[in-house]
């Protein structure tokens, strides 16, 4: 596996895969051919679907014109086999000749690969893929899994983990302070404030609830405004992470030291599931985005509150095994609905996967890999209206209504 660096990315929103990927691809192009009298750039399945509404096409321009005018391409009905966030850049000289041409994808968290290959060619630096592994690992070390981060990174993961927590501090802050409607047609009157506000009027339980949807909402708003954030593992589920542990440290006074263990524990979820299936709505809907984040965040509370190795793997198991078959369907290709709800309850969801591992050993019948499993195979089961396209599910009611 690549180093959680990759996988925790700060950049601004609102699409990891359909704005941060797209961006990079465009500097990579642009710095191989600054001679170029004008761009084309073709955008394909997903990508051109949504890309609209998440602001591909401003990412590209704003990186290529400067330089040479460019022109954009949609074609959302074709599919590349590779992956279903696919671009083709090409560049001319001044009569109007392709010059060259390069075919690359956006495959979620920011990464870009060509076919059957992650650029850049970065080094697998985890000699172990699976959670059962790592698990074992921790059984026979009575270590835990941040100490397995550490082990395979090295001590300078905690400097760039620290600019990680900040960051995402730094957007909850940011976004409970504003106010306004989000960008897009749908107008929608931004509500981490007004959450955060109610909930301080309430007793502890519902004032902890509440909380923690302000600090999701919160982050998720300033994301969908093109804010800077954290992928953790997306842009499109970055609010659920940072909730549960800004809620964590602000309710129990838990140290910076292991609020960021936590977060290496959380990568290090990530991960797997990047490894050994997929963290893009586009390629395996919205249970590879929120459904991954809520196992992040899941297993970052089960070791801030001293679960064993375990009860970390049952807690990271039940927040993405109960998300499983999630469609990814953005309304008018936004990720305003019902992505940021989803990142608020998702991160409620993990604090409840905490508690349930806590009054268990840890001992359960289906494994976290094998959910990772089957959410990649139920991912290349979901037809692609239900894929980041909002061709399908509550993007197709909403243009109904």
């Amino acid at each position: 596996m690549k180093s959680i660096k990759e996988l925790f990315r700060i950049g601004t929103g609102p699409s990891s895969s359909h704005t941060m990927g797209p961006r990079k691809a465009a500097e990579i192009f642009l710095e191989k051919h600054t001679e170029a009298a004008s761009f084309q750039v073709t955008l394909y399945g997903s990508l051109a679907a949504t890309g609209k509404g998440h602001m591909t096409d401003v990412a590209i321009i704003e990186t290529l014109q400067p330089h040479a005018p460019v022109e954009i391409i949609w074609k959302s009905h074709v599919f590349l086999t590779f992956h279903p966030n696919g671009m083709t850049f090409k560049s001319l000289n001044a009569d109007k000749k392709v010059t060259d041409e390069w075919t690359v994808f956006s495959v979620g968290g920011g990464a870009l690969a060509e076919e059957g290959q992650t650029m850049p060619m970065s080094k697998d630096i985890y000699d172990m893929n699976s959670m059962n592994e790592i698990l074992n690992w921790c059984k026979h070390t009575g270590k835990s899994y941040w100490e397995y981060v550490e082990q395979c990174e090295g001590p300078e993961i905690w400097e760039y983990l620290g600019e990680v927590w900040h960051t995402m501090k730094e957007a909850i802050v940011k976004g409970l302070d504003a106010e306004g409607v989000l960008p897009g047609p749908l107008n929608i009157p931004r509500k981490a404030s007004s959450y955060y506000i109610r909930a301080l009027g309430y007793k502890d339980s519902l004032r902890s609830r509440g909380l923690v949807f302000a600090y999701a909402l919160a982050v998720s708003e300033e994301n969908a405004s093109g804010g800077k954030i954290v992928t953790a593992p997306t842009c499109g589920s970055c609010g659920v992470v940072p909730a549960v542990l800004y809620h964590l440290q602000q309710s129990r006074e838990f140290s910076d030291a292991r609020i960021l263990r936590a977060l290496a524990t959380a990568g290090l979820i990530g991960n797997i599931v990047k490894h050994n299936a997929s963290i893009s709505g586009a390629e395996a809907g919205c249970q590879a985005e929120v459904g991954v984040a809520c196992s992040m965040a899941s297993a970052a509370a089960s070791q801030l509150f001293g679960g064993s190795p375990a009860q970390i793997e049952y807690a990271a198991e039940m927040g993405l095994e109960h998300h499983l078959g999630m469609t990814c369907d953005p309304v008018c290709g936004l990720v305003q609905i019902p992505c940021i709800e989803r990142n608020a309850y998702a991160a409620a969801r993990a604090l409840d996967a905490n508690i349930y591992s806590a009054f268990t050993d840890g001992h359960h019948r289906v494994s976290f890999d094998k959910v990772v499993e089957v959410m990649k195979q139920t991912g290349h089961d979901l037809p692609s209206l239900y894929k980041e396209t909002s061709e399908g599910g509550l993007a197709k009611n909403y243009k109904q209504m």
